[in-house]
């Protein structure tokens, strides 16, 4: 482990070096005004009726986190179950990603730049070349479909601009990790790029009281993002973008009180997007067409048994749209297109799932845009196939719906209200299995209805000089929930039931100048509380769904390149299934704090430039005070880790 001393001294080092720096323009903490997430075109925040949050660039890289998952852990955003190596879920209001292999099966859907990753396992998902990550709490059925019940992720890479450049980044740290970095971005003419790669490898770990966690290593973690772009016409752009990840071998370990010391995983996942933007010179009309295919892998091993499992999804889609807009009126219409074509040494051994859909979003201002209003329709159409004599062919469809205001009333002050629907189109075995594993014949049921929720939500925020705060009323009925049963000797699916689940949420920062104009303290708090979050037949409180889960600290930065985060998460007691004693009872699983400290200082070698060469130095410490704390229950996370870095811009 690295020597706590170290990091120390960088720490008063970076704290004492702050006077030999270049002018640097003090950084903001809020994020871009502009977003796309609600509306599936670019629009003023101002704009939008749904709860929306906007995780923003100098948010990203100051924070310690290496993926998507710990990002969104360390910001309380819904509330996290984090295994050991590389899977991590979220949850948003009662509702979760799908980790294993696809996103089919997920009820809070996960996009890369405004599509399907395909995916919801978030620590495939690298937060480097990253310009903002913009969340929707809520469902967002009407404008992606499938799986948006609870909320949608959208990670937004960044598109090269300014003068290009280089950099490289190297990172040490507790429990032998290291990570290299490399990445560049600009703009020369008419071609606009950006991109980086890491390569990284963690040791195994020490939980917080001590305890040696085998088996909980991973090697050669590649993780890639690049893109680049040709304006062969005004306003008219066509663009690639690739993204790339693989973790040669991670540990898989069972509980920390069974642990399986050699069983391992093995994962690969890329994807190529085509993307073509357009407009009209007066800007009245804009459109955009999108292409990407990919593939996931996946490999798990357990040598000492001798068993290996793999599965593998090819997907593949297309996005086209096209948006008309006067001063007061928008409307986008456009059609989207999904295909995942799934291969396993599991049953079902093959199966195909097949999406189109249709989509209208409207938007209407009036009172000079102090009032608007919002609302959309989606038709989505279903076709799912398991092949191999394992089962039979479906169809089925889907119609949703939403609707919100927004009001104006200062500058400062905003009203919004909204109602939308979300659901989950039944999986393929769900639907049209037949097939038998580990001795037991699994049926589908063909009149299986989409799992659905509808919700209602009003909020206020506040926007004044510099407070920066919102809150959230929110309640969600979800019905026709799928549950597997057994009947008649088979196992099959049916709708069963549903939930209530309904809360509060809130955000507020404050960016102080103690100092003068030179420093910016900013404290922050955000939380989420859930009144109610109930199983509507038994009455029972939702397993894997803490009651309360909050996040606060405080952020510091200069204009002379010192920066420094200091960020406390805390996730309230959850109830859990106990698979650990092989009773599967639901016990309740205590709530933790967990606490990370960065800073960094930049000295600059172009005077003067917020963005010119120059070298960083950085030092991180994670679960600050070496609690012993666990995601999952019987998964302990590590103790108190320290890392340092050194990165060089040219």
């Amino acid at each position: 482990m690295m020597n706590r001393k170290v990091c120390l001294l960088v720490m008063a080092g970076l704290l004492w070096s702050k006077g030999l720096l270049a002018e640097e323009t003090t950084k903001s903490f809020t994020g871009s005004e502009l977003v796309v997430t609600s509306s599936r075109v670019e629009e003023e925040k101002k704009s939008v009726t749904s709860s929306i949050t906007v995780i923003g660039k100098e948010e990203i890289e100051e924070s310690p986190a290496k993926d998507l998952g710990e990002l969104l852990a360390e910001k309380s955003i819904g509330h996290i179950q984090k295994y050991p190596g590389t899977m991590t879920s979220v949850g948003i209001r009662g509702f979760r990603t799908e980790t294993h292999g696809n996103d089919l099966m997920g009820k809070v859907l996960v996009l890369l730049n405004g599509r399907r990753a395909g995916t919801g396992n978030l620590a495939k998902l690298s937060t480097a070349n990253v310009e903002r990550i913009e969340i929707i709490r809520g469902p967002a059925a009407v404008q992606y479909g499938s799986a948006a019940i609870g909320g949608i992720v959208n990670v937004i890479t960044a598109q090269g601009e300014g003068v290009p450049s280089l950099f490289f980044e190297q990172e040490l740290g507790s429990n032998d990790y290291t990570q290299t970095t490399m990445g560049a971005g600009g703009k020369s003419g008419k071609v606009d790029f950006s991109g980086s790669v890491s390569l990284s490898e963690m040791g195994d770990y020490e939980t917080g009281e001590g305890t040696l966690y085998r088996n909980t290593a991973y090697r050669d973690r590649t993780v890639g993002n690049f893109q680049v772009g040709y304006e062969f016409l005004p306003n008219h752009r066509i663009g690639v973008i690739y993204n790339y990840f693989n973790v040669g071998k991670a540990g898989s370990p069972s509980y920390l009180s069974q642990a399986d010391i050699d069983a391992y995983t093995s994962q690969k996942a890329y994807s190529t997007d085509v993307v073509y933007e357009g407009s009209t010179a007066d800007r009245r009309f804009s459109w955009m067409a999108r292409y990407f295919t990919g593939r996931d892998e996946y490999l798990y091993a357990d040598p000492s048994s001798s068993y290996s499992s793999t599965s593998e999804v090819d997907h593949k889609g297309a996005q086209a749209q096209v948006t008309y807009s006067d001063s007061s009126l928008r409307l986008t219409a456009g059609a989207d297109w999904v295909r995942y074509d799934l291969h396993s040494t599991l049953a079902p051994f093959s199966s195909d799932y097949e999406n189109p859909a249709g989509f209208i979003l409207g938007k209407y201002g009036f009172l000079s845009d102090k009032v608007v209003l919002t609302a959309g329709l989606r038709y989505d159409q279903y076709d799912v196939t398991i092949s191999e004599d394992q089962g039979s062919s479906q169809s089925t469809d889907n119609l949703a719906k939403q609707a919100g205001l927004a009001w104006n009333l200062s500058d400062a002050l905003k009203l919004r209200a909204s109602y939308a629907e979300g659901f989950r189109m039944p999986a393929a075995r769900e639907l049209v299995a037949d097939f038998y594993s580990w001795g037991t014949h699994y049926v589908g049921n063909s009149d299986l209805k989409p799992e659905k929720s509808r919700s209602f939500e009003a909020g206020i925020e506040v926007n004044y000089s510099d407070v920066k705060s919102s809150l959230t009323w929110f309640t969600t009925d979800f019905r026709e929930k799928i549950q597997s049963t057994a009947v008649d000797g088979v196992m099959t699916w049916i709708n069963i039931g549903g939930a209530t689940v309904s809360g509060l949420e809130a955000e507020f920062s404050w960016a102080l100048h103690p100092f003068g104009e030179q420093w910016k303290v900013e404290p922050y708090v955000n939380g989420t509380w859930l009144t109610e979050y109930r199983d509507d037949d038994t009455g029972e409180r939702l397993t894997y769904t803490p009651e309360v889960s909050v996040t606060s600290g405080v952020r510091v930065a200069d204009r002379r390149g010192f920066s420094g985060v200091f960020n406390l998460a805390y996730t309230g007691e959850t109830r859990v299934e106990n698979w650990e004693d092989w009773s599967g009872d639901v016990v309740t699983k205590g709530g933790y704090t967990v606490a990370n400290l960065s800073v960094s200082k930049k000295i600059l070698f172009d005077q003067g430039e917020k963005n010119g060469r120059g070298l960083t130095v950085s030092c991180a410490v994670e679960n600050l005070f070496d609690r012993e704390y666990q995601y999952v229950k019987g998964y302990t996370m590590p103790g108190r880790t320290f890392m340092v870095g050194l990165r060089a811009d040219i």
